[in-house]
């Protein structure tokens, strides 16, 4: 009796720096139920090595921490933790958090039926350890070709943000104000405290994020997004 291959067997692998389309990367993690995360960026395979708690974690959970509270303040936006997002056919990359603006709301992603973003989240947050990361080179591109208008990058070894916005197709530097706060465009209200977030002082984050929730900028959005 001859024994037919398993779909495990049949299937190759997904392993660092394959070259594949979205398809086939998606196809092999299927085979693959205990792998945490990978990406597919710029049809190059990415799976990074285990995350520390003061470079990675911890940062990380300062930002969804921040997100979901102008979340919760925001109806019409969601907020999102690590999710694959099918940008185009070379690049299904998992960012750190994502903020978009829903589909009811008049945003500009789609859930498919399989539960995956497609398209591009109006905001994209990644935690990076270095500003020689993939986060400023071959993400950072793709977000921008797809139509990402808003990325901030905090480098962490770096003690630095990076937060850039989408004008004619090109990434600027969304500038700090003289208060020390950076104000999104795409998300009227919310702000950010940068020295505060940088320090760890998440009391002050919260407190400059209140201020900006409650400004009548955020509650002409507000009323903008329940229009649609």
């Amino acid at each position: 009796m001859v024994k037919t291959p398993s779909q495990h067997w049949t299937i190759p692998p997904r392993e660092n720096g394959d070259r594949l389309n979205r398809y086939e990367f998606e196809r092999r993690y299927n085979t693959m139920p205990n792998l945490k995360k990978a990406e597919l960026i710029e049809g190059i395979v990415y799976m990074p090595a285990a995350l520390r708690f003061k470079s990675h974690g911890q940062p990380h959970s300062w930002m969804i921490g921040w997100l979901v509270t102008y979340e919760a303040t925001t109806p019409g936006v969601a907020v999102g933790d690590a999710p694959t997002v099918r940008l185009d056919i070379d690049n299904a990359p998992q960012p750190d958090v994502v903020l978009l603006i829903t589909p009811a709301a008049g945003g500009q992603v789609r859930l498919s039926d399989d539960d995956y973003i497609e398209g591009a989240p109006e905001l994209v947050v990644e935690i990076a350890a270095s500003s020689s990361a993939i986060d400023l080179h071959a993400k950072k591109q793709a977000y921008r070709r797809n139509g990402v208008k808003e990325y901030i990058v905090w480098r962490v070894l770096d003690q630095k943000i990076s937060w850039f916005y989408l004008d004619e197709g090109e990434y600027l530097d969304l500038p700090t104000d003289s208060d020390g706060i950076i104000r999104s465009r795409v998300f009227p209200g919310l702000w950010l405290a940068v020295a505060e977030l940088l320090a760890g002082r998440m009391q002050r984050v919260f407190a400059v994020l209140q201020e900006g929730v409650q400004s009548p900028e955020h509650a002409a959005f507000v009323q903008k997004l329940a229009s649609h």
